[in-house]
């Protein structure tokens, strides 16, 4: 069970049989005023495939039985996640279209993008995080490389020779790529996707030679021996990451960086609707397969208060904003 729950973080095919298992954890909800009385849009900003849409699906299916409507998965990937992320901000305030974000969208993007398209605080309000968790540097499993070390001494000797994934341009993924290369001269050549999905797809395929992106898109195909991880920007490592380095543990400067997963709602949503769906969806998080799925997929389940994930919000924009100055790196 638990090789089809981490696989499931990948591929998203498991959707049914892990939904029957949380029926038994799920409390349905009082509706407050009415709401909700329709189904929700909870919109994923990356295509079908990569952590963010398996963590979003995870949530949906058992989050349909908490608040008694259906709530439905809508991919609207695109700009490094801009483009879906606007979509939300653009939505009516009535607590119907949820946004599952990440810290690449919130806290980086809107410096690293020239135009992103929206304001994070000004328009959005938080819900809950979801989960904390390093992002990892993984090859497949027939790469030539062992270990980081390996990897980074050929790019040091041939710059610019071995090509890496992300999620996309302005990703967290992407800027581990920008400061590995400005502090620790390992010059790899980005090629950003529209996703982790299709960044999978092409590492397997063996278009390109390294990826970096979340640990829960990758877990299943580490546990399955399809990929093989290399390093880990966190200490925080659950699942078949607990063993990884760190960059910090290999001698990495200014390489410690931290990915997340939250849920928003458009600003102006009112306050007794922002708390319903934070209790619907802290009480899915604590359910015991959610808990476990999302530890084997390298994660802590954090479901915090829409206050204190405001505060981690705010927190991460001062810091990225500051790193990617520092960086240089911009997208346009």
């Amino acid at each position: 069970m638990s090789s089809r729950l981490s696989q499931y973080l990948v591929t998203a095919v498991a959707v049914t049989a892990t939904a029957m298992t949380g029926l038994a954890s799920a409390q349905p909800l009082t509706p407050v005023n009415g709401f909700p009385s329709q189904p929700l849009r909870i919109v994923s900003p990356f295509p079908a495939g990569g952590g963010n849409d398996a963590v979003t699906r995870v949530v949906a299916t058992r989050l349909s039985q908490v608040l008694g409507q259906s709530a439905v998965t809508d991919n609207r990937g695109g700009a490094g996640g801009n483009i879906g992320t606007r979509y939300v901000a653009e939505s009516k305030a009535d607590g119907y279209t949820v946004l599952t974000s990440q810290v690449s969208i919130m806290a980086v993007n809107p410096t690293l993008y020239r135009a992103p398209g929206f304001d994070p605080v000004k328009q959005f309000t938080p819900v809950t995080q979801i989960n904390a968790a390093p992002l990892a540097i993984v090859v497949a499993a027939n790469a030539p490389w062992k270990t980081f070390e390996e990897m980074a001494a050929q790019a040091r000797a041939q710059p610019q020779k071995i090509t890496y994934a992300t999620p996309g341009n302005g990703t967290l993924s992407h800027l581990v790529g920008v400061v590995l290369e400005k502090d620790s001269n390992v010059a790899l050549q980005h090629v950003p996707y529209k996703g982790a999905g299709p960044a999978i797809n092409d590492l397997l395929g063996g278009q390109v030679d390294v990826l970096i992106t979340s640990t829960s898109s990758v877990a299943g195909f580490i546990q399955t021996g399809r990929m093989r991880a290399l390093a880990v920007t966190s200490p925080r490592r659950l699942g078949v990451f607990t063993k990884v380095p760190t960059l910090e543990e290999l001698g990495y400067r200014n390489a410690r960086f931290e990915d997340w997963y939250g849920f928003f709602v458009p600003a102006g949503t009112s306050p007794e609707r922002v708390a319903l769906l934070n209790r619907a969806i802290v009480q899915v998080l604590q359910m015991p397969d959610v808990v476990k799925t999302i530890n084997e997929g390298g994660s802590d389940v954090v479901a915090n208060t829409p206050e204190a994930f405001a505060t981690q919000l705010k927190q991460d924009i001062s810091r990225w904003s500051q790193i990617v100055k520092l960086s240089g790196a911009h997208v346009d």
